[in-house]
């Protein structure tokens, strides 16, 4: 895969096109000319039975892969090196994993693409600006108060849409951008009790923050339907992961893309317009 590929000539392959990350790459791959391949349960794809996988991706150019569980949870570099796998043995060689920033949980998975022959590249991702907008923060948002363990560390959220550039434009770059790891942040850091006055600002109405031991969050998790084993996953990589190692801001998008990435305000205010906070 030499220079640039002709993108109106690729089919992707996109794992959970019906998530927050893989919609947007979806649609993002379309806007680029790509034939867009959803891979879902749906479609006859799941993650947990590997008899499904070579029919998904026969016949592809490309594969976005992005776990239903975290990255680092476990299993899931397993699933990935032999998803990897699988795709070779097909012909998609060309491979792009959506990865966590900072996340230490998540280097077995990145290591398991990248042993498996596959052109690879690593999306490493900050937290999701849409996190306060969609899904279960969206609700505590709704109810008055986000309670959440990341006490006043500062974080640069990223807009989805600017990831999903991030990896269509990784694909479209052919050989350049095989062999990489990309991270891509937004543009400017915020703590949690800031993300959540730019978000009162924007819906006018009186909303708090409420920082928590990550220990004592893993009850709040399964108040949202998480198994128990999962939440303790997940208290356990919020424990390291909101220790201030993310603190900064990095220029993936803005290298990728040529362009700023998108400000936090910007999505909040689209976010307010479009009713994600009413009651």
């Amino acid at each position: 895969m030499n220079g640039t590929t002709r993108t109106n000539d690729m089919t992707l392959v996109v794992t959970g096109a019906s998530g927050r990350t893989g919609s947007r790459v979806a649609r993002a791959a379309r806007a680029a000319g790509m034939t867009v391949r959803p891979a879902s349960r749906a479609t006859g794809f799941d993650w947990a039975d590997r008899a499904t996988w070579e029919g998904a991706l026969r016949g592809a150019d490309a594969a976005y892969l992005v776990h239903p569980a975290d990255v680092g949870a476990p299993g899931t570099a397993e699933a990935v090196g032999e998803l990897a796998a699988a795709a070779l043995g097909v012909g998609v060689r060309r491979l792009v994993l959506l990865s966590a920033r900072g996340e230490d949980q998540a280097l077995p998975t990145e290591e398991a693409l990248r042993a498996s022959g596959a052109d690879w590249t690593v999306v490493r991702s900050a937290w999701f600006a849409q996190n306060f907008g969609e899904g279960p923060l969206a609700g505590e948002l709704r109810r008055g108060e986000l309670v959440f363990p990341a006490g006043e560390v500062a974080e640069p959220f990223v807009d989805v849409r600017d990831v999903a550039d991030v990896v269509v434009a990784a694909l479209a770059g052919g050989e350049r951008y095989a062999g990489r790891t990309l991270t891509v942040t937004g543009p400017r850091l915020l703590t949690w009790a800031e993300a959540v006055a730019e978000v009162s600002e924007a819906t006018g109405r009186a909303l708090t923050y409420r920082a928590v031991r990550a220990d004592a969050y893993r009850e709040t998790l399964t108040g949202f339907g998480v198994p128990d084993e999962e939440a303790a996953f997940l208290v356990e990589v919020f424990a390291t992961l909101l220790d201030g190692r993310n603190a900064r801001v990095e220029d993936g998008v803005r290298r990728v893309l040529g362009r700023e990435p998108r400000d936090f305000s910007d999505v909040v205010r689209e976010a307010a317009t479009d009713g994600a906070w009413k009651e």
